[in-house]
């Protein structure tokens, strides 16, 4: 049972196949598959599909990416979007400061406003951030609350940040680059235990080896699941188990029979 915790499946990308992609990912066993949205539109797109497929949950949220086009509107628009069955995470939320154009102040105002929504509805929090690590932090300390969890989407630190993560209550989730020859994700999994960490894909993109360079897809998660395997020296079936635990147990899932 392999788990995908962040899967864009309901992206453009995979508007001519996505059939196609169902079909593949079920035959490579992936049995839970997470569809995070990234602004009002992409979260309706996520709900949509989650509605349509058993196996497939969503997430409501603002990318810190889509936050120069949103307003209030679009705040109340996710919250009441969060209350659709199919809803598991608030997410995906947090500071990318990667781009020259981005706006810190705009960026943390509305990573904010989705903490409080998501410790509003007790519900995880989905987040990304990239080049943002100290400010993400000071961020999450300061909305730090007893029901604020979640998992640190498409991970992306080293050891020190991992721990961080994990003393605040968030999961770690390992994206195929964890494949590629200069990732020191493989150090972090080495130093982590099996309770601590999620798999995902963050497809379309990131394709791990040895589909580097193509489209990502959900059954490619799987890749994710034997490269844990082999740096922690243990079978895939014994990775896909405890992921689906810790994925479950977090997003508070009712485990399939």
């Amino acid at each position: 049972m392999f788990t995908d915790a962040h899967a864009h499946l309901s992206f453009p990308q995979f508007d001519e196949d996505r059939d196609a992609i169902i079909a593949r990912l079920q035959e490579s066993q992936v049995s839970i598959l997470i569809n995070p949205g990234t602004n009002v539109q992409t979260s309706e797109g996520a709900i949509a599909i989650a509605q349509a497929l058993p196996f497939v949950y969503a997430n409501v949220g603002l990318h810190p990416g889509d936050v120069n086009h949103f307003d209030m509107n679009d705040l109340e628009k996710l919250e009441s979007l969060s209350y659709c069955e199919k809803v598991v995470a608030i997410g995906e939320i947090g500071l990318d400061y990667h781009y020259p154009d981005h706006n810190k102040s705009i960026q943390e105002t509305c990573f904010r406003e989705m903490l409080r929504m998501a410790k509003r509805r007790d519900l995880p929090v989905v987040i990304h951030t990239r080049d943002a690590w100290a400010d993400t932090f000071r961020i999450l300390e300061e909305e730090k609350s007893s029901n604020l969890r979640g998992m640190m989407h498409c991970f992306s630190g080293g050891i020190e940040e991992a721990q961080r993560c994990l003393k605040l209550g968030f999961k770690i989730s390992i994206p195929g680059t964890i494949t590629f020859k200069k990732s020191t994700l493989p150090e972090v999994v080495s130093a982590l235990s099996l309770e601590d960490l999620l798999t995902e894909t963050d497809c379309p993109w990131l394709a791990p080896t040895p589909y580097r360079g193509k489209r990502n897809e959900p059954a490619f998660v799987v890749e994710v699941a034997k490269k844990i395997a082999e740096i922690k020296g243990v079978a895939v079936e014994k990775v896909a188990e405890k992921v689906y635990a810790n994925l479950t147990s977090l997003l508070q899932l009712q485990p399939l029979n």
